[in-house]
């Protein structure tokens, strides 16, 4: 267990590609335009960080989805990550997901704001798997390890809550 600094604000990790950086499958960004999320960047309290890219998959890519299950099935061995193709990606995933855990316990980060219905970083919904862009309810591979240690996820739609989280730990 990492010891709380006192003089240390606590640091958000944010997906990349919401900070303009162009990681996405399609090899684009969604940058956010968000005053509180200005500032913290601002302090250097952001942390970007895309797992599909860590994991090892190159940009752009295929697009892929978790297919018989969420991410915590992917995490649990019951279902995996694929490309349309049928490319087994699983591995990506799984590897991008523990260096994000990595990084959170580094830098004592608890709180996350991650790209809705990415199969690694939805928070609230994630597609299918039918590449239909069916959006279930349920959670990517990388916010799945991270609520599993206790790690608070957001998607791009709850900054202002997420930021609200983070000032707790002040």
């Amino acid at each position: 267990m990492h010891s709380k600094s006192t003089t240390a604000l606590p640091k958000l990790l944010v997906s990349a590609c919401l900070l303009g950086n162009p990681v996405r499958y399609d090899g684009k960004a969604k940058k956010l335009d968000h005053e509180g999320l200005e500032q913290l960047l601002e302090q250097g309290r952001v942390m970007a960080f895309c797992p599909e890219v860590a994991g090892g998959l190159p940009v752009p890519r295929p697009a892929a989805e978790c297919i018989s299950g969420d991410g915590d099935a992917v995490i649990a061995g019951s279902a995996r990550v694929e490309t349309h193709a049928g490319e087994d990606v699983t591995d990506y995933f799984l590897a991008g997901a523990k260096q994000a855990l990595t990084l959170c316990r580094e830098h004592d980060i608890r709180v996350a704001v991650l790209t809705e219905t990415s199969p690694s970083c939805g928070s609230g919904q994630i597609y299918d798997g039918s590449f239909s862009r069916q959006p279930i309810v349920a959670s990517g591979v990388t916010t799945a390890l991270l609520r599993q240690h206790g790690i608070r996820v957001f998607n791009q739609h709850q900054l202002d809550p997420a930021i609200s989280y983070l000032s707790s730990y002040k």
